[in-house]
């Protein structure tokens, strides 16, 4: 359908460099759009840009820390002088942190903070940042999307992981306020939602759920067993609701948080 299509999109995915950001890379370049690739690590962002304009795509690697204004300030006026206009935002950038997670045999009374002070900045403000450079982008040319990236550990208590799971929280409820706003200010032109992953093997947390071997660890058994399609999820798996929510089709979408879980966030265990 037309309207599922992101042909003449301009869209930036921060996290570009990551495991999740480049399934989002390559489902977006299939649906038809501009990809602009952000992350820290020049050589994955070029590697992945060059393998989209190899295939008929269109991407442009950009480097910043989304951190850093100056940075993203610097890409967004690349991207500018590339294609003349930003159409969509995917806030990928953030994850799990090791200053961020209390284990059973620590004390909670004696948390370290600057840890869970360190990966809720990356998460929260790695969101706001990058959305305050490009938003104001979209909201000039009239017409924009914005997805943020959730998670299980905002809905449910889910241990270990308290920095994280603070910070998924505050993007919740960032994604309903600020689609409020957008919609206040912009009408039906400016949209903002999310999308709320389930298990799903990054980086971060591969250590935490999976032996050196590729088993699972107790923990990742404890994750398969409490989803009800017993299994983790792939990345490829989180293509069709971000083109949906990048796209026309969800026009009349906005402030909505999409589980795409395999059912966990449903399921009571019993």
């Amino acid at each position: 359908m037309e309207n599922f299509s992101l042909k003449d999109k301009v869209i930036i995915v921060t996290g570009g460099t990551g495991i999740l950001g480049d399934a989002f890379i390559k489902g977006i370049a299939a649906a038809g759009g501009t990809v602009g690739i952000l992350g820290r690590n020049q050589a994955i962002a070029q590697e992945r840009a060059d393998a989209v304009n190899a295939s008929g795509g269109k991407a442009i690697a950009l480097v910043a820390d989304v951190m850093k204004e100056a940075d993203l300030e610097v890409a967004r006026d690349k991207v500018l002088d590339a294609y003349g206009r930003i159409d969509g935002l995917v806030n990928g950038a953030g994850g799990n942190m090791p200053g961020g997670i209390i284990q059973p045999d620590q004390d909670i009374f004696t948390m370290n903070m600057d840890g869970m002070r360190q990966v809720m900045d990356l998460n929260l403000w790695g969101t706001l940042i990058p959305t305050q450079i490009f938003g104001q982008v979209m909201a000039k040319g009239g017409k924009g999307s914005i997805v943020n990236i959730s998670s299980m550990a905002a809905q449910q208590a889910i241990t270990k992981v308290l920095g994280y799971s603070m910070a998924k929280a505050a993007i919740d409820n960032y994604t309903k306020w600020f689609a409020m706003e957008l919609a206040n200010r912009y009408g039906d032109t400016m949209r903002m939602n999310a999308i709320a992953p389930g298990f799903f093997l990054t980086e971060q947390n591969r250590a935490l759920l999976t032996q050196p071997d590729g088993s699972y660890t107790e923990r990742g058994n404890l994750v398969v067993k409490n989803t009800p399609f017993k299994r983790m999820g792939k990345a490829e798996e989180l293509i069709g609701a971000l083109v949906w929510l990048l796209s026309d089709a969800s026009a009349f979408v906005t402030g909505t948080v999409v589980a795409v879980d395999g059912g966990f966030s449903i399921f009571s265990g019993v």
